[in-house]
């Protein structure tokens, strides 16, 4: 979908263009090897997200390198492309590990006649600079269960066999009305299907609410897939779905249990150390010309609200199971602390008050 140009019908998200699959023992052709590859991520794409959170908990900063694209997309042959720059540590706009300037580069290199979208994420065989896969959902899986040894001692489990079948069906049921929900409201071509989009939002909101007011996580006792994927969309709901995207009839702070299973997870080592605010407002604002021509960012909200107690742990569970938490974020990938974050945006930063 090109940034500058609504859709006539409602957004439908393709298949991943490119889908190898990765894991210990090679059984679909590509092995995992520290080094090998190379995550092409932005911090203000959800579907991105849920896969930095992954390897992060997963432990696998030191076997995958990240590397993160401009939030404002570059226009390249008419349409809108993730492009590396000096502001997110790329010297002379290209890539240090690749040498590339567009993710594009490593779709064309998979297949020079590919002429279709360019999505992030992007796993990138650093060898050979081909993509190796765009399908979040897949890279999320196969990091969670699939990388063997070189995964961290102690790393949770996202995605435990027991379970996996009531995080399949969660997941499908917050993607169709949410994760994509609130695209289909922002990008709806008419009056009818904004209307049938938000209003679905907003039940699943309503629906979640009720799920988390006695549960402190979505499936099981401990943080899994379920909760990487939902969370994504929540730590973008206020600052930009709901003003950008007009899901405007409550605030995710206007939800008791949401909002504190938010703040609960945003605290948690893997989720609000991964989260770059400033990146999410200037994307969506200034890219979605179409929807917002003026390309004025918004202000807020005030993120220092994300560190305020939650209470969470009065319903019980621990995030990692009988995993431990990840250690510290590699200094080349440590976002802005929320004060910095907020004065890039012209806030006036006050600390919470717990």
């Amino acid at each position: 979908m090109r940034a500058n140009k609504l859709p006539t019908e409602e957004i439908k998200r393709d298949p991943a263009a490119f889908a190898d699959r990765v894991t210990a023992d090679g059984r679909f052709g590509r092995t995992a090897e520290t080094g090998r590859y190379r995550l092409i991520i932005n911090r203000a794409c959800p579907w991105a997200h849920r896969v930095v959170m992954t390897r992060r908990l997963m432990g696998l900063e030191g076997a995958v390198s990240l590397a993160v694209t401009d939030p404002v997309q570059e226009i390249i042959e008419g349409d809108p492309h993730w492009v590396f720059s000096e502001r997110t540590g790329s010297p002379g706009g290209r890539d240090p590990v690749l040498g590339i300037h567009a993710l594009r580069e490593a779709y064309l290199a998979r297949a020079p006649a590919y002429d279709g979208g360019v999505s992030v994420p992007g796993l990138v065989d650093v060898p050979s600079g081909h993509l190796v896969s765009n399908d979040f959902d897949q890279i999320s899986v196969d990091m969670a269960t699939e990388w063997g040894d070189l995964t961290r001692e102690g790393a949770p489990e996202l995605y435990p066999e027991d379970l996996r079948e009531e995080i399949d069906a969660v997941s499908a049921e917050v993607y169709r009305d949410l994760n994509n929900g609130v695209y289909r409201s922002g990008f709806a071509p008419d009056q009818r299907r904004y209307d049938r989009a938000v209003t679905a939002v907003f039940a699943r909101l309503d629906a979640l609410e009720n799920r988390l007011t006695d549960r402190r996580y979505l499936v099981g006792d401990h943080v899994t897939l379920a909760d990487l994927r939902l969370w994504a969309t929540l730590a973008r709901f206020d600052a930009v779905y709901h003003g950008h995207f007009k899901c405007n009839r409550r605030k995710l702070v206007e939800y008791p249990a949401l909002w504190a299973y938010a703040r609960d997870l945003f605290q948690t080592p893997g989720f609000g150390d991964t989260t770059e605010f400033e990146h999410i407002r200037v994307h969506y604002y200034r890219v979605h010309t179409a929807i917002n021509p003026s390309g004025v960012v918004a202000i807020g909200p005030d993120p220092g609200a994300w560190l305020t107690p939650h209470g969470r742990e009065a319903l019980g569970g621990s995030p990692f199971g009988k995993g431990t938490p990840p250690g510290p974020v590699p200094a080349v990938e440590r976002v802005p602390p929320l004060e910095a974050q907020d004065r890039a945006a012209g806030g006036t930063w006050d600390a919470p008050v717990g």
